[in-house]
């Protein structure tokens, strides 16, 4: 169902639907409204209000945007398997793809390797009985490995180097100088998770290939630089809030120190050699440049997801053709990201400090 065009010009809120867009058979009726219709004079929460509480005012199956939007269903494992060969097959046939491939299974292959060196796995490769000889072919491909590794982490701990720093200089100049265009160009940058404070607010149309017709519709503020960076229009017709500022500097600063503790690591495997160099130097900074990766990528996830979440995905010719079908046949889906059913806060149990549950009932003397 089209959102009025007169209501967005007011600047009313989206609300949720009860109804459904398509007229539902007797089936997907008593499958979506168990707890019947919601009475027309009750208030009714925004897509917004909806999605930052996680409870839904009716059925989570029964969840209606304003604009007829229906996150993707859920396929069964044998389908994701396929549709995720089909996709990882595209991929790979770019040349990027192929590079990516190729470095991935590298890095695990060694990875694996030493893990295997280090768990002493072959005993035919110690030196006179003693594992740990430094002369012992076990310490000799351990040192090989350590290498190899090395020269693959540099892949991505150098040759990403000049992106993290630009996004320091643009995180920086904001920090102290507070200029808003380098945060406008961090937004573009990292578009895919992070909203500009007041964000929110943009007309919902607005998007890359609109944006410049609408230049005088909207705050310019609230928009990346350059322009043609702006996410996307929400298909949900809801735009995510604005991102914590804090979010920015752990993403950019743990960024920045992988590239640090690599730029260490290097350091001790090639300025030393593998009689003077200390024994804890490898293991140290190879974890601590993983674990400032591994939190900066999770990070950006997180956002990611959560931003998917409010304002929705892009369906496919696949996604529309097995709602359609489902429907049909009365089957129901959760209309929210993943096709999970929102979580619920008010029906969990209240749990005392140590996780047992709290009794209601008063204590009489």
């Amino acid at each position: 169902m089209p959102v009025d065009d007169s209501a967005r010009a007011r600047g009313e809120d989206h609300s949720v639907e009860l109804a459904s867009t398509v007229t539902p058979n007797a089936k997907e009726t008593a499958a979506l409204h168990q707890r019947g219709p919601v009475p027309p004079s009750q208030p009714q929460e925004s897509v917004g209000a909806a999605f930052a509480t996680g409870i839904a005012t009716v059925d989570a199956q029964a969840h209606r945007f304003a604009n007829g939007y229906h996150f993707p269903p859920k396929y069964p494992l044998k389908e994701q398997l396929s549709m995720g060969l089909v996709s990882f097959w595209n991929f790979y046939n770019t040349g990027f793809g192929f590079f990516l491939t190729i470095y991935s299974l590298n890095v695990v292959a060694w990875g694996g390797m030493l893990f295997l060196l280090l768990c002493n796995a072959a005993p035919s490769m110690c030196y006179d009985g003693d594992c740990d000889h430094i002369d012992s072919p076990r310490r000799i491909w351990i040192e090989t490995d350590s290498q190899i590794l090395n020269a693959l982490f540099c892949v991505t701990g150098f040759g990403l180097a000049p992106w993290r720093f630009r996004d320091l200089y643009f995180l920086l100049k904001y920090r102290i100088q507070g200029d808003h265009e380098a945060l406008r160009a961090l937004a573009g940058v990292h578009r895919g998770w992070f909203r500009l404070p007041g964000s929110d607010n943009l007309p919902v149309a607005l998007g890359p290939k609109n944006v410049e017709e609408m230049a005088d519709k909207f705050d310019h503020n609230s928009v990346p630089t350059p322009l043609d960076t702006i996410p996307d229009a929400p298909p949900t017709g809801v735009r995510a809030p604005p991102t914590k500022m804090w979010k920015m500097d752990f993403v950019v600063w743990n960024n920045v120190a992988n590239t640090g503790f690599q730029v260490c690591l290097c350091t001790y495997m090639w300025l030393l050699n593998r009689y003077d160099r200390p024994s804890w130097s490898t293991g140290l900074f190879v974890c601590l440049a993983c674990i400032v990766a591994a939190i900066a990528g999770i990070m950006m996830g997180v956002e990611g997801k959560h931003v998917k979440t409010i304002e929705g995905v892009p369906l496919t010719k696949g996604d529309l053709e097995r709602l359609a079908r489902d429907r049909e046949l009365g089957i129901p889906h959760h209309n929210y990201y993943g096709d999970k059913a929102p979580k619920d806060k008010a029906k969990k149990s209240k749990r005392g400090l140590f996780g047992r549950r709290e009794k209601n009932d008063s204590v009489q003397v």
